[in-house]
């Protein structure tokens, strides 16, 4: 399935931190904003994640549902929730059908080598599951402020 704005956005269910599982089916009736992140407590997705935590306020008043997911176990999720007192779900990807679906597991080249990993990227999908906009390569300064900004514009 290849992810497409103005198409319906893939389906998933995932095992959440806490032992919970979030599906997209289940968020029928919210904007969801879905947020793929290479790993917990790394600088730059911590960053972001503290990015999302801090505007929690402004996501929550218009009805928007915030959801992080890597491929790190519920474990590291939990750790990390807590450790920055993030107030939104991280769902574990661990089995990669998710980001694949979503097209964020790519080979990615650090120092001359090619390697499989997590595409920041973020997805923001309307109340009746229907992809609206999409952000790839995502660089963390102002994205936040973006995502944010779409969701108002509805």
């Amino acid at each position: 399935m290849t992810v497409a704005v103005g198409k319906p956005a893939p389906d998933f269910t995932m095992p959440t931190d806490g032992g919970g599982s979030v599906s997209l089916k289940d968020l029928k009736g919210k904007k969801v904003v879905l947020y793929f992140y290479p790993k917990d407590d790394t600088p730059g997705c911590t960053k972001e994640a503290c990015g999302f935590r801090d505007a929690m306020p402004d996501f929550s008043g218009l009805d928007a549902v915030i959801i992080g997911v890597s491929r790190d176990s519920v474990a590291k999720h939990d750790k990390f929730k807590t450790k920055y007192e993030l107030p939104f779900t991280l769902a574990s990807d661990e089995n990669g059908k998710t980001s694949e679906a979503y097209g964020t597991w790519v080979e990615k080249s650090m120092y001359g080598k090619k390697y499989m990993g997590m595409e920041r990227a973020t997805f923001l999908i309307d109340e009746a599951g229907v992809l609206r906009n999409e952000w790839r390569k995502v660089k963390v300064p102002g994205h936040v402020e973006a995502v944010l900004e779409a969701v108002k514009a509805g």
